[in-house]
């Protein structure tokens, strides 16, 4: 089986995974800080790497860039936040991690981004699975050369079509076109519904649709699910 780097500030959360992981066959390594993990990965060069973003000393988003623009983001890294925001996944994605996990994390999610991490051969750990941003959603966003394509599955609808992101511009850019496509996606899941799609993404009506007209998003569509 693999070996396992878990990076985490909070004892509790390092006890957890590496149990479950252990169970599952992996050979786990523990840190607490980016120190830890900079040592560790020296020491064992691990198959994958668990990754906590809110760390008191080097956050894990500083670390995987550090890893990253130094060639040695030889392993697939899993990003996980108890506040995961679409500008954190973007920004994981183009610095190298494959998926993204937001805390509390469920033994399926975990263990499904771990199997796939671990497949990925290392030329090809260039995507990055978006999970649980949204309770009924799963984003898959692929890096191409500078570009990300990504494809929303709903648990419900089914799959939505591919839509391509050009990052290499301005990053209030590409989060402008990546919320774009967020909204419309909850759009058509809500039937064009203002109040439900307010109440999915945590904004106060208002502001959504200030921010919808600011992003461009078509909402003649909409009209008739309860603007």
């Amino acid at each position: 089986m693999a070996t396992i780097l878990v990076v985490d500030d909070e004892l509790g959360i390092r006890a957890l995974l590496s149990e479950i992981l252990t169970d599952e066959g992996h050979s786990i390594e523990l840190a607490e800080n980016a120190a830890q993990a900079r040592a560790a990965r020296e020491r064992n060069r691990p198959d994958l790497v668990l990754l906590d973003i809110w760390m008191p000393d080097v956050d894990g988003i500083t670390l995987l860039k550090e890893w990253n623009s130094s060639a040695l983001l030889t392993m697939p890294v899993i990003m996980m936040s108890g506040h995961g925001t679409i500008d954190t996944a973007v920004e994981a994605t183009k610095n190298g991690a494959v998926a993204f996990l937001e805390k509390p994390i469920t033994l399926q999610k975990l263990l499904r981004a771990v199997e796939q991490g671990l497949a990925k051969p290392a030329a090809a750990r260039t995507s990055m699975n978006v999970t649980a941003l949204r309770g009924d959603a799963h984003i898959s966003v692929t890096t191409h050369s500078g570009h990300v394509a990504m494809t929303s599955v709903s648990m419900i609808a089914g799959p939505q079509p591919e839509q391509s992101f050009d990052l290499d511009r301005p990053l209030r850019e590409a989060r402008d076109a990546f919320e774009k496509s967020y909204f419309e996606f909850h759009l058509a899941q809500e039937n064009g519904s203002m109040t439900r799609v307010a109440e999915k993404t945590g904004l106060e009506r208002t502001h959504l649709y200030r921010k919808l007209k600011q992003l461009g998003v078509d909402l003649s569509r909409s009209k008739r699910g309860g603007m």
